[in-house]
């Protein structure tokens, strides 16, 4: 009966109160959907690779190298890693490695030619150590044997329809055959890598190289149960020890002790594969992978929006303590115990919470594919079907009504009957300490937001539009050329008859693709190790570097009337830096014609600088530009055609006609180099795009508090109002009145809220190489920005109260 009573008095004080019922429900449920889709997105983001059911002892073989000046973090290690582990140690259950599979891969049906880009070649080992359920083949064998593939669900229906694929062959390039050994269900979106095919790396000589000095294989390990990988690492090193640095020694003449003395490092080590996704960022990854910086971000920033609801909660209950004060007054008289009146209280803010949890429900439902299209995920509803979600839930909205409503219901619960009774009892704004720090509290953490996503705004801004060195706009990229064979020249002299078309470059080395070839070069003909270099060797034609819009600071760029040139390299000024050199202009450098034949007399090629390029940035803003040479060579897989603005959309329509004529059975396939580079930053992208939309919500949750206090003010102060109106105040006078304390409060929150915010964005923009100035502007914006929403939510309700006729407040009572 007393529950009962409970619920009937709160129904009735929710229908009494609709507005600041309303409030109050309305921010808790955009607080308790802010706290849902994080952590939606959090679980998303936490749960990639678990799919497998080895995922606990599944292992990454990751590199980390520091040679010729350069340091490199790898994902990748070299081919001998993985078999040469489980050879050596017992530890080692399995292994299977993967490697790029480059170049075209155009799959013939009927008369067309239609290209997969997720293509990877494989291990047949890759069905012992991850979780890929097979649908037809016998995993064992499936990639056995030269020339065979798995390929997913998806393609398998792509190309054969119903027709069972197993043994069905596939006419790759027009040349190549290859059979299909198995087909697996479509690899879940929750993985660090998504391929539709695999081929089998007994068709990949590279992978029988047994090359130590180089790093190209992502190498997975299974350890045994009970195994520490940690303790594991050790034997790692001792493949170094053993493999590595002999082979080293052989090939580059570098001893162990030569090597280590000059300050080189070789080591490898495990990474989990659960900590992949959001802990790896490293040279060689399969595709980009999340970051654990953002699920602690925005975790906190779910805390945050949350609290701030509860505090509006508790200013506004608060605030209307004089409303409820002679209820109290009279309940208590009659014999309510405080403990009754504690109870009645906390029923009435658990029922808040509970109905704004319903109400939570529904705004993620319908938030959910705008969420999904900011954050490129798919999440669903569906994760509520984990058995330990919906109490968990459930038991956030009792704990949030709990912890709303405990001020509160012990704030009013402690009135005294008689001073209530007799109206002695406070009700003045200036004496709600409390509530002021509280308003303060909630401002500072929605202005904190607002710093950082203006930050993080600038910040892509300053990616997209800082010169870095080429210029990027306009210029059409063919990845894959191979269809065109020996008629790539007589491809790029009739493009060159198109009018809009200005330049065109052969390579397969552009600063927006994955493709990276790092060598060492010696500054000395006996390859003296203490004089060895490691560069990004790029081979390009003559036409490549003003195709890009790069520039040369010193000497010249390659061209055919000089024969010598086919020995020439361009450096970037990194690598001039690197080598010390003042005047580099036909200085020499040297390298091995083949790495397996050693430097034996006659294997030694000289090179000589015919120029000196300004940096450009071929890796992320994240990482400082690093030494490069450029050599000249004719071919290429890729190529870059250099726009002129105008009819764009019709000029690739004509490139497309050429295409069409000199390889008419393979699909054309182009995109644009800006839109290659803006893809870099995606995962910045959408991380912005979430933040702002988390501190949009912020900003509505605290306003709609200020405005509930705004109004309950002006409400308390009708009487005063009306005086001050008769007796000749303006209006102005009277908004200024009942406006000046509130903003007073979000003034004093941007003082608080800034050194934070700066200490915070400074260590974001730590990660990357070329970054915004954190200036005090940026701080004025921000500051300015909230300032204005709060000074509109406040004058709204403070105009309206000043603009009401005084003689209806004043022939009350």
């Amino acid at each position: 009966m007393m529950i009962k009573n409970y619920l009937i008095v709160a129904f009735r004080n929710l229908r009494k109160n609709k507005g600041f019922s309303a409030i109050n429900i309305a921010g808790l449920a955009v607080g308790l959907a802010t706290c849902l889709l994080i952590l939606f997105f959090v679980l998303d983001e936490l749960g990639y690779d678990r799919y497998n059911a080895k995922a606990g002892r599944i292992y990454r073989v990751d590199g980390d190298l520091r040679f010729g000046g350069n340091h490199f973090i790898l994902a990748v290690a070299p081919d001998p890693m993985g078999p040469q582990l489980k050879t050596d140690y017992p530890d080692v259950e399995q292994y299977v490695r993967l490697r790029y599979y480059g170049g075209n891969f155009l799959v013939r049906k009927g008369n067309q030619n239609i290209e997969e880009d997720a293509v990877e070649y494989a291990d047949s080992t890759l069905f012992d150590v991850f979780s890929l359920p097979m649908i037809q083949g016998d995993p064992r064998a499936a990639l056995a044997s030269p020339n065979t593939v798995v390929i997913d669900e998806t393609t398998a229906t792509k190309y054969f329809g119903a027709t069972p694929a197993v043994g069905q062959i596939l006419t790759v390039n027009d040349t190549l055959l290859y059979k299909v050994g198995g087909v697996f269900k479509d690899i879940p979106s929750q993985s660090h890598f998504h391929y539709h095919v695999f081929v089998s790396m007994a068709s990949n000589p590279d992978s029988r190289q047994n090359i130590w000095v180089s790093n190209n294989f992502q190498t997975y390990v299974l350890l045994r149960p009970g195994v520490d990988a940690h303790k594991f690492n050790a034997r790692l090193e001792d493949m170094v020890t053993k493999y590595m640095m002999p082979q080293a020694a052989q090939i580059l003449g570098i001893t162990d002790e030569n090597f280590r003395r000059q300050g080189n490092f070789a080591h490898y080590s495990l990474m989990p594969l659960t900590s992949i996704h959001l802990h790896s960022n490293k040279t060689g990854e399969l595709e980009p992978n999340g970051d654990i910086g953002y699920v602690y971000i925005f975790s906190a920033a779910a805390l945050f929006i949350l609290l701030i609801a509860c505090v509006n909660f508790m200013n506004l209950s608060t605030a209307r303590s004089a409303g409820r004060a002679r209820e109290v007054g009279v309940r208590k008289a009659l014999g309510s115990l405080r403990g009754n009146l504690v109870g009645q209280f906390l029923t009435e803010s658990v029922l808040v919470s509970l109905l704004a949890f319903v109400l939570a429900l529904g705004l993620v439902e319908l938030s959910l594919p705008f969420f999904n299209h900011l954050s490129g995920k798919a999440i669903g509803l569906r994760l509520l079907q984990r058995p330990w979600l919906p109490p968990a839930l459930l038991a956030l909205s009792l704990v949030v009504g709990l912890l709303a409503g405990a001020y509160p219901a012990f704030y009013l619960s402690s009135f005294k009957p008689i001073k209530v009774l007799k109206g002695v009892l406070s009700t003045g704004f200036k004496t709600g300490w409390l509530r002021s720090i509280l308003v303060v509290f909630q401002f500072s953490i929605s202005i904190f937001l607002v710093v950082g996503t203006v930050v993080i705004y600038n910040q892509l801004q300053y990616i997209r539009h800082e010169d870095v060195g080429y210029d990027r706009a306009h210029v059409l990229v063919l990845a894959n050329t191979r269809a065109l064979g020996n008629r790539k020249k007589a491809f790029r002299d009739e493009l060159m008859q198109l009018k809009g078309v200005q330049d065109v470059t052969q390579s397969s080395f552009l600063p927006t693709n994955p493709n990276r070839d790092d060598s060492p070069l010696f500054d000395d003909p006996t390859l003296d190790p203490k004089k060895a270099i490691s560069l990004q060797c790029w081979y390009v034609d003559e036409h490549y570097i003003p195709t890009l819009g790069m520039r040369v600071i010193q000497g010249r760029n390659f061209s055919r009337d000089f024969p010598t040139d086919s020995t020439g390299i361009v450096l970037n000024e990194a690598a001039v830096k690197l080598l010390g050199w003042r005047q580099p202009l036909d200085n020499k450098l040297y390298t091995l014609r083949d790495f397996s034949g050693g430097n034996k007399s006659g294997n030694v090629q000289q090179l000589h600088v015919v120029g000196v390029l300004r940096n450009f940035n071929f890796n992320s803003l994240r990482e400082v530009v690093t030494p490069m040479a450029l050599f000249l060579d004719g071919d290429g897989n890729s190529i870059a055609i250099r726009l002129q603005t105008g009819d764009v959309p019709g000029l690739v329509a004509r490139i497309k006609d050429v295409w069409t004529k000199m390889a008419p059975a393979q699909p054309f396939s182009s995109n644009f180099m800006d839109d290659d580079f803006n893809r870099q930053y995606d995962a910045e992208q959408r991380m912005g795009g979430i933040a702002l939309f988390f501190a949009a919500l912020a900003i509505f949750v605290a306003c709609l508090g200020l405005f509930g206090l705004v109004t309950y003010a002006a409400e308390q102060r009708t009487k005063e109002v009306g005086i001050r109106k008769v007796l000749g105040a303006s209006v102005g006078g009277l908004v200024t009145l009942l406006s000046r304390d509130f903003i007073g409060l979000v003034v004093l929150s941007l003082f608080i809220s800034f050194p934070f915010a700066w200490w915070a964005m400074h260590r974001w923009l730590q990660d990357f190489a070329y970054h915004i100035h954190l200036g005090w502007g940026i701080f004025a914006v921000s500051g300015l920005l909230a300032l204005a929403i709060a000074l509109v939510t406040v004058s709204v309700q403070a105009i309206k109260a000043a603009l009401a006729n005084p003689i209806k407040s004043l022939r009350t009572e």
